[in-house]
């Protein structure tokens, strides 16, 4: 499984889109399949390479080439959630959007819905703590103001990332985690 770990914050699944484009090289073009005679007229598909960690991401199936890089745009967020690590800061941690979708009256609730623009930048953050707490979702959480339920909820609604963890626990001699 491939994994960077990157020295500087933010992690780039949080970046900004135009900061992020800035990251990437951007190349449109044509795929096969199924679409019409539009497919095959014009360049819609988007293919994304992040330069400093060399992950692809792509999108073919929309008509429109700015529909395609956003949804691309968003796969590449959350391959970077995934497979870039970002050195956790010693002390408090919890970005200003991490506390106002987990505030410290919300009982630890994580409030995102998985298709929120929001959640691929809240899953890197989760990962990163969890990282460094040595894959311990109750250390995390104790980090994060959240709980351990709500962070392993919000790390299995993406299954990859979800299997991610499992791998790196399995892989510390920990028990794989159980979604629920």
């Amino acid at each position: 499984m491939f994994e960077s770990t990157i020295e500087y914050w933010p992690h780039p699944a949080c970046l900004a889109d135009e900061a992020l484009l800035a990251q990437c090289d951007l190349t449109p073009g044509r795929t096969g399949g199924p679409g019409g005679q539009h497919r095959n007229k014009v360049s819609s598909a988007v293919f994304l390479t992040h330069e400093p960690s060399g992950l692809k991401a792509h999108a073919d199936e929309r008509r429109s080439a700015i529909d395609n890089k956003r949804v691309a745009l968003r796969r590449m967020r959350l391959l970077l959630a995934i497979h870039v690590r970002v050195a956790v800061p010693a002390g408090p941690v919890g970005s200003a959007l991490w506390r106002s979708r987990c505030p410290p009256s919300g009982g630890g609730r994580i409030a995102v819905n998985p298709d929120h623009h929001d959640y691929p930048a809240l899953l890197a953050e989760a990962l990163d703590v969890l990282a460094a707490a040595g894959w311990d979702p109750a250390k995390a959480a104790v980090r994060l103001g959240s709980t351990s339920s709500q962070l392993v909820k919000l790390i299995s609604h993406h299954r990859p990332a979800f299997e991610a963890v499992n791998v790196h626990r399995v892989e510390l001699g920990i028990r794989k985690l159980i979604a629920r």
